[in-house]
């Protein structure tokens, strides 16, 4: 299959981001359209990506004290509205079951949206002490969030994700579990995803429901929009009094404990895709990718010392912990060069007769496009360091392309042609919510974070003294 007619079943990614995203969702076999609408089923290419993302949060979770619970799925209604801004948050996202067993249940039961309410009545009856504390726990599961509008991976009815419950006995130690966790997912964005992240404090607007304060973690995709990758809460007391997360402290009083929580979701995957993808689809990190080498052998049919010494290729790398396929398939070399392409492989090893004979081996790199030829001699170590290569090469572009794509505004009118263009637009804000209200109706852009490292003198939008230096940007 030729090229141009491969690559004509994918949108331009240029002109056309939302289709592109789609058609690359759709064509490398990452997901597919669940039966209800707004569900999804991701597929095994795109679940072995979920569990790579899995496996590095998991363990950065547990070096951090934390351990892995599992929590029900339904929710008595009842705890729903132990908390008030909590679920008048959730209330329009929120799916009911009000029959079961074929009877009408008693109470209505809520197919859990997130996990505060049914860890915070748990919580409640296994924290007595100060002895108890700190709580230190993480979930892996599915919630449920009825979408209006949808799109695979970025917003469904029904995702997977981890969020993490935690009770301490001072605001101080939630504060700095908060920002911890915070660190935890910015380590993990750019450092496994190669994806650069701007991190910080959210407006009110814009907080947790029920939260006294969220920090959000925005990453600039290839159009310029933000993607909220990732969010820690400090809850406060507010769970906890609910719930009545109580315990008998050092000097006997009675007291509330404080409660944190944070996650992120299958939304990451989503990000890089956006983040990474080019005109000929995946681009995908090695820390991440399902699939880090491809073997094509070439013209074995001829020679058949090549697949002997593709398949000792694919032994040793696998031997180093590289995850390594061998395209021994009947399909066309043309077609195999340009599937793994569009799958996003980080490096293809491509080995023919020609190749033995000189003792070389082509490599392709997918996130530069570029071929070349290296020594088949010690080709196992070449690839490893290439492999490390590739990931930071990949942060460094992103990192690049997001630098440059932040801007300063003064007023809406320049605030409005930077979203249009696709930036961050950094500008001054009063604090005043009808001025962040006017942003959005006005420019069609939200605050994402509130630049700490900034200062600003006026109010895009009104004019006055600006309290603090906002990150706006159009967002998914």
């Amino acid at each position: 299959m030729a090229k141009e007619n491969f690559v004509e079943q994918i949108a331009d990614i240029e002109t056309d981001f939302p289709r592109w995203y789609t058609d690359v969702v759709i064509k490398t076999k990452l997901v597919d359209y669940g039966p209800v609408k707004g569900t999804m089923v991701i597929r095994p290419y795109g679940y072995a990506i979920w569990e790579n993302i899995q496996a590095e949060l998991d363990k950065r979770f547990k070096a951090t004290g934390h351990e892995n619970a599992y929590f029900p799925l339904l929710i008595p209604m009842s705890f729903m509205t132990k908390e008030a801004e909590h679920v008048e948050g959730f209330a329009p996202e929120v799916a009911v079951v009000t029959h079961a067993g074929g009877e009408e249940l008693s109470e209505p039961l809520a197919v859990r949206p997130t996990s505060e309410t049914i860890i915070g009545h748990m919580y409640s009856k296994w924290v007595q002490s100060y002895r108890d504390l700190p709580v230190l726990m993480n979930q892996w599961c599915n919630v449920m969030r009825w979408e209006k509008t949808t799109r695979p991976f970025l917003r469904t009815s029904e995702f997977l994700w981890q969020e993490g419950h935690t009770v301490h006995a001072t605001e101080e130690e939630a504060e700095e579990e908060t920002q911890r966790m915070l660190g935890v997912y910015k380590d993990f964005a750019e450092n496994c995803m190669a994806m650069p992240v701007i991190c910080g404090l959210k407006t009110e607007k814009e907080r947790f429901a029920g939260a006294v304060a969220t920090y959000g973690m925005e990453a600039m995709m290839k159009d310029g929009k933000s993607l909220q990758a990732g969010t820690s809460h400090y809850l406060g007391q507010n769970f906890a009094k609910a719930f009545d997360i109580k315990f008998l402290d050092a000097d006997g009083t009675q007291k509330y404990g404080y409660t944190t929580s944070w996650g992120v979701s299958t939304r990451l995957i989503g990000a890089l895709i956006m983040t990474h993808g080019d005109a000929r689809g995946l681009v995908l990190p090695p820390v991440l990718a399902p699939v880090q080498v491809v073997i094509i052998p070439i013209a074995y049919n001829k020679k058949p010392d090549v697949m002997t010494r593709c398949r000792e290729l694919k032994d040793s790398l696998a031997a180093r912990g590289i995850r390594v396929k061998l395209d021994d398939s009947d399909n066309s070399t043309g077609w195999k060069l340009n599937e793994w392409e569009m799958n996003g492989v980080p490096c293809r090893v491509e080995l023919g007769p020609r190749d033995l004979e000189s003792g070389k081996a082509v490599i392709f790199r997918r996130d530069t496009c570029t071929k070349d030829s290296y020594d088949l001699d010690g080709l196992e170590e070449t690839i490893d360091g290439l492999m490390k290569t590739i990931q930071a090469d990949m942060y460094t572009a992103a990192k690049k392309r997001m630098d440059e794509r932040i801007i300063e505004a003064d007023d809406l009118d320049g605030l409005l042609k930077g979203v249009d263009e696709g930036n961050f637009v950094r500008a001054g804000w009063c604090g005043d919510r009808a001025c962040e209200d006017e942003v959005k109706d006005k420019c069609v852009a939200t605050a994402r974070i509130i630049d700490e490292n900034h200062t600003a003198k006026t109010c895009v939008a009104c004019g006055k003294a600006a309290k603090h230096t906002i990150f706006f940007a159009r967002a998914y």
